[in-house]
């Protein structure tokens, strides 16, 4: 019997999960936890995503509907099953629900939205960067930048960047937002999700030099 391309990937990692997880180019981990109807696709992606250790990260680019955030998940379990839980989660203020319910409901990851009331309650409480009371974090743009410092001392073992539009003309100074998520997450590895391929060219760049 004559397999297609996403055929063998999936039977692949069938008989790789009786081998010993850790392997960035697997996702045997992730798939066996994941709720979700999986899409060759956004299997293609989530290996593309993992497939150099020594790559800064990568931009996943689909059209809107085709699920980058189902492959960003993918790649954040696979991150987990490893021991790399420190995850920072950017997306527009608007979205923060909608990404903490399913990483919950399709992955079981569980998360927390970081804003001003919770984030000032943790200061209060423990006098700590509240960034250090959670494994998997999400928030704003907004809120990125006005706590660039607590970020930027936390080794975030991924950060996914949802809308990564936003951060285009990321070379201008007066793009304070941009700047201050790009001094944050300097030298860590990310995922930028984007469905406008105008802007992918810049995050090209990101990956490349690192924002320096």
């Amino acid at each position: 019997m004559l397999l297609s391309p996403h055929q063998k990937v999936i039977f692949a990692l069938e008989l790789s999960r009786k081998q010993a997880s850790g392997d960035p180019d697997r996702l045997e981990a992730a798939m066996l936890g994941a709720q979700v109807d999986l899409n060759p696709h956004q299997l293609d992606a989530a290996l593309f995503a993992l497939e150099s250790p020594l790559s800064k990260g990568c931009i996943l680019a689909d059209e809107v509907g085709l699920g980058k955030p189902i492959e960003a998940g993918l790649a954040l379990s696979q991150f987990i099953s490893e021991g790399r839980k420190r995850a920072l989660i950017v997306t527009p203020a608007n979205l923060r629900k909608q990404w903490n319910v399913e990483l919950r409901e399709k992955f079981f990851i569980t998360s927390e939205i970081l804003e001003a009331k919770n984030y000032n309650s943790k200061l209060k409480q423990n006098k700590e960067n509240p960034f250090e009371s959670y494994h998997t974090i999400i928030i704003s743009y907004q809120f990125a930048k006005n706590h660039d410092e607590e970020i930027a001392k936390i080794p975030w073992d991924l950060v996914i960047i949802d809308e990564a539009h936003r951060l285009k003309n990321f070379y201008r100074e007066s793009n304070v937002i941009s700047n201050a998520i790009k001094y944050s997450v300097k030298d860590r590895f990310k995922l930028f999700l984007t469905a406008t391929p105008t802007s992918a060219s810049h995050f090209g760049s990101f990956l490349k030099n690192d924002y320096s």
